[in-house]
């Protein structure tokens, strides 16, 4: 054996059970991209390599891979000011007036990050932001990227003057005399305003791209499951991987979108774009949506939200989901569907008990999963550990955006018995189930420490105040470390080749300079990601961080 490289750590976490990590090893050796060799450090002074990089105490894990995120879609979600960070409306309109002052005649004044509890029990309309933005054409995205919020001068530019329909469970939003609001929900009604507004050139929206992908890979990531595919998507990739010497800084794994109103046709373009691609970049599967989100009203319950709302599917004929279903499975295209609210995750259960076994064997190592699961009642804990779907969650929804009080619009609209049966985390594991984790970016930051810290906290890292919510549901280290690494891995149907430090195996690998199954969550929060390793190669490595 002559391997390319050897690293060298005190501690290897290779997160494969059928290794013994006692004692751990301390070298990995890695040829062609591949790991070739696990073992101790007098093991590796028999290896002769080319190249000996050594992080002495540090810790070595398997790369972390993020299950759920966006980011092409989140270049254009995180335009303008971030509003994430204000906690009531006037800290709102106080940034959409510096947002305002700052923006050139002409152009749109924008926001992200909307958090809808800054309006208390008011609705929020039109008339609460256009005096803030001076009067301009100006579109607010929510947090849960399902909704935004538009001027009175951004509705007339878009021609939105009265009610619409649309082939999936969208609205633009009316007052009693039919009179839009500005409140917009799900992708059909806001997809009004957006369509109107000045867009980015590719170059921009490249050079964009480029500086996230580098953020991902300082934050420890080596990997992502994307969850959108819009236009120019595929081509933007494409050329930054053209313009970076050896290939994207972290592995993207893109499902694009299948949405209500398409048919065969359509899903048979979708299913040809599977195998797309370049050197670390890849079309593997396709993303759909049975409902939308429980801070809209758009979720899909089995009773009504405190309000009324959250009755409604996504795809007003849900047997038309179903038969989606059944034709990418029958295809071996792995699935991903969006499904928050209980009746939502019921609908997905029944789409997939329901499918005929040969459909079933047809790919049996095509894995289709549920994104999300924010409320789900016992009953069908027992069914998704029957039916062999994977669970992908994101810990951060539940303590960025809900209390343990039950004070946050979250919890106010389900209730107490619902919000009681809030991200069961631990419940789905103990069920013997696949749980990936990831952030939902731009939903939620990406960084993963911080990720895996609330995963085990169930409240925000370093905000020690907090009351956990529901904190029976809290993962342990372990678990939250699979959830980014074997479980990443088996979620994407690639544990075969990725997810452990295996020989064989891919070699992608992220440093720690804590141990992130043996430290303290809000220390981990606070830790630092010293290098990722994709291919063997370094991505990231931090100033000093060598031992």
């Amino acid at each position: 054996m002559n391997p390319d490289v050897i690293i060298l750590a005190d501690t290897i976490h290779t997160m494969d059970s059928g290794a013994a990590d006692s004692p751990g090893p301390q070298a990995v050796a890695v040829r062609d991209g591949v790991i070739a060799a696990v073992g101790s450090r007098s093991d590796a002074e028999s290896w002769p390599a080319a190249e000996v990089i050594d992080f002495g105490a540090s810790v070595l894990t398997p790369g972390l891979v993020d299950c759920h995120m966006h980011p092409v879609l989140g270049l254009e979600l995180t335009r303008g000011c971030d509003l994430s960070g204000a906690g009531d409306l006037a800290g709102v309109r106080a940034l959409l007036r510096a947002e305002a002052a700052t923006t050139p005649p002409g152009d749109w004044v924008r926001g992200w990050g909307l958090d809808p509890n800054v309006f208390g029990t008011a609705a929020p309309t039109r008339e609460l932001i256009d005096d803030a933005a001076a009067g301009r054409p100006c579109l607010l995205r929510l947090f849960d990227g399902h909704s935004a919020l538009a001027s009175s001068r951004a509705l007339e530019i878009a021609g939105i003057t009265e009610p619409r329909t649309f082939e999936q469970a969208s609205e633009v939003v009316c007052d009693g005399s039919g009179r839009p609001t500005g409140l917009l929900l799900e992708a059909a009604a806001v997809e009004l305003v957006a369509q109107v507004m000045p867009a980015e050139s590719f170059d921009e929206r490249k050079a964009r791209l480029a500086d996230l992908l580098q953020q991902f890979a300082r934050s420890g990531l080596t990997g992502a499951h994307v969850m959108d595919c819009g236009e120019g998507s595929l081509e933007l990739y494409r050329a930054l991987e053209d313009d970076l010497d050896g290939g994207l800084p972290l592995r993207l794994r893109i499902s694009p979108w299948c949405m209500p109103g398409s048919g065969e046709d359509d899903w048979h373009r979708l299913a040809e774009q599977i195998g797309l691609g370049g050197k670390r970049w890849g079309v593997a599967g396709i993303k759909l949506f049975v409902d939308g989100t429980v801070d809209n009203g758009t979720a899909w319950l089995f009773e009504p939200d405190t309000y009324g709302e959250s009755e409604a599917p996504f795809w007003p004929r849900p047997e038309e989901y179903a038969a989606a279903v059944r034709y990418f499975a029958g295809r071996g295209i792995p699935t991903a569907t969006h499904a928050i609210g209980d009746a939502g995750v019921a609908a997905v259960l029944d789409a997939f008990e329901s499918l005929p076994p040969a459909t079933r064997s047809a790919a049996p190592e095509a894995v289709h999963r549920i994104e999300h699961l924010e409320t789900v009642p016992d009953a069908l804990i027992g069914r998704f550990s029957r039916s062999g779907l994977v669970a992908s969650m994101q810990p951060t929804h539940c303590t960025h955006y809900s209390r343990a009080d039950h004070t946050d619009n979250w919890s106010t609209r389900l209730g107490t018995d619902r919000a009681n049966n809030a991200w069961r985390c631990a419940d789905l594991r103990t069920a013997g189930g696949t749980l990936g984790l990831g952030s939902d970016w731009p939903i939620a930051p990406f960084e993963p420490l911080p990720i895996l810290a609330d995963a085990q906290l169930r409240r925000r890292a370093g905000h020690r105040g907090e009351q956990p919510i529901v904190p029976g549901q809290a993962l342990t280290a372990r678990q939250a470390l699979e959830g980014y690494t074997s479980h990443a891995a088996k979620a994407a149907g690639e544990w075969a080749h990725s997810g452990s430090i295996t020989v064989g195996k891919r070699a992608d690998f992220t440093v720690f300079d804590v141990d992130p199954l043996s430290v303290a969550p809000d220390d981990l929060a606070a830790a630092q990601a010293l290098a990722t390793f994709v291919d063997g190669q370094v991505q990231h490595l931090a100033v000093g961080s060598l031992g």
